[in-house]
């Protein structure tokens, strides 16, 4: 079936005037977001603005293809997505600003952010969602206990610094944990920011709190914000939603739907799901049960446990945790958890299947992109 690359070679040669922004725009920019711009796309203090077509020549001119692609992270297929839309009509002349890659380990918070400014008189901003980093995999389970993290605040924070051209409408967006920045960025932004947004897109990002939800800021935005799942979405029932949100299908199964190379398209839009899996909806219940059993404390403890003990192994990315020995992760894991015996059982059993089965599925996608760019 159809996916973002293939829609690329569909509408590729109409432009915004032709052929209005939709929904698979929007995924195909959460995506350019993960490409590596530094060095290429200036910061916003600069102003400066490069086209797709010229960040793409600079990017591949100083990165070796095949290096990135030894790399284990799924998100490296985004090179893909930045080479064929600097190829089109559509999208080579769109210009990338206010690049700016932030990963603090003090302040446990992987950042990212680009502007996309298009010919239909919009700027879309884009948010990355979880990189390769460890830090930015464990900002993502924060979420369980902290009312706000640093990448959250640093979201709103960008678009309320930012200067757009009088006139200019915004689209906010993002992939994964990029979608819960860009809701959280729009809700909480300054009122005369809000006004310029058209509108705010989650694909597959986690929700919010039930105080979050409840409070009036969000409220406004809602009718604006626009929520993406697969059918077997995980990551995206995590927490709390609120609203309608549309099922798209996808080529794959289980977590792999995550992967946006997966997402069916046809014409301007994604093909649409029967509705959200059986098995996503009973994983979603049981893990929203496992966190109301634990406080705030434990939720905390649990987590920063896992991730010293990958700090200690010296991991500190997706590669490392992929390339290094499994029996020495385990091994940690059992001298240094400070997890009861069952619950070390069970959670090392946990990790062991979700690196294998991660693992398989980024080969399996990999393969398959590279299979579609060479065909």
């Amino acid at each position: 079936m159809a996916n973002i690359l293939d829609y690329l070679d569909w509408r590729g040669d109409l432009t915004f005037q032709a052929a209005a922004f939709n929904e698979v725009d929007n995924l195909l920019l959460a995506q350019l977001v993960y490409v590596a711009f530094d060095g290429i796309v200036e910061a916003p203090e600069s102003g400066e603005r490069i086209t797709v077509k010229e960040a793409s020549a600079r990017f591949f001119a100083s990165h070796d293809e095949k290096k990135i692609m030894e790399q284990v992270s799924q998100i490296k297929t985004a090179i893909y997505v930045l080479k064929k839309m600097a190829k089109t009509k559509r999208f080579a002349d769109a210009k990338l600003f206010a690049y700016v890659n932030e990963i603090s380990r003090l302040e446990e918070s992987q950042f990212a952010v680009i502007c996309v400014e298009l010919s239909d008189n919009s700027v879309y901003v884009a948010f990355r969602g979880t990189d390769s980093t460890i830090v930015g995999w464990k900002e993502n389970f924060n979420m369980g206990y902290l009312s706000t993290t640093p990448g959250q605040r640093k979201a709103a924070d960008y678009l309320n610094r930012m200067e757009f051209p009088k006139g200019k409408k915004l689209r906010v967006g993002g992939h994964s944990k990029g979608g819960n920045l860009s809701v959280y960025a729009a809700v909480k932004c300054s009122p005369c920011m809000q006004e310029k947004i058209l509108e705010v897109y989650s694909n597959d990002g986690p929700g919010f709190s039930r105080e979050m939800l409840e409070s009036e800021a969000y409220q406004r935005m809602l009718p604006k914000i626009k929520t993406i799942l697969p059918e077997s979405s995980i990551v995206g029932m995590l927490l709390e939603h609120q609203g309608e949100f549309e099922v798209v299908k996808s080529s794959q199964r289980g977590i792999q739907q995550h992967d946006p190379m997966s997402w069916e398209v046809l014409g301007a839009a994604f093909v649409p799901g029967e509705g959200i899996a059986q098995g996503s909806i009973l994983l979603d219940e049981t893990l929203k049960n496992w966190i109301v059993g634990l406080d705030k404390e434990q939720r905390q403890q649990l987590v920063d446990t896992v991730f010293d003990i990958l700090d200690e192994a010296d991991i500190r990315t997706l590669d490392d945790l992929c390339h290094s020995k499994w029996k020495t992760v385990q091994e940690l894991m059992r001298a240094k958890s400070k997890l009861a015996p069952e619950t070390q059982k069970l959670f090392l059993r946990a990790i062991k299947l979700l690196w294998k089965s991660g693992n398989d599925a980024i080969k399996r996608t990999v393969k398959k992109t590279g299979k579609e760019m060479t065909s």
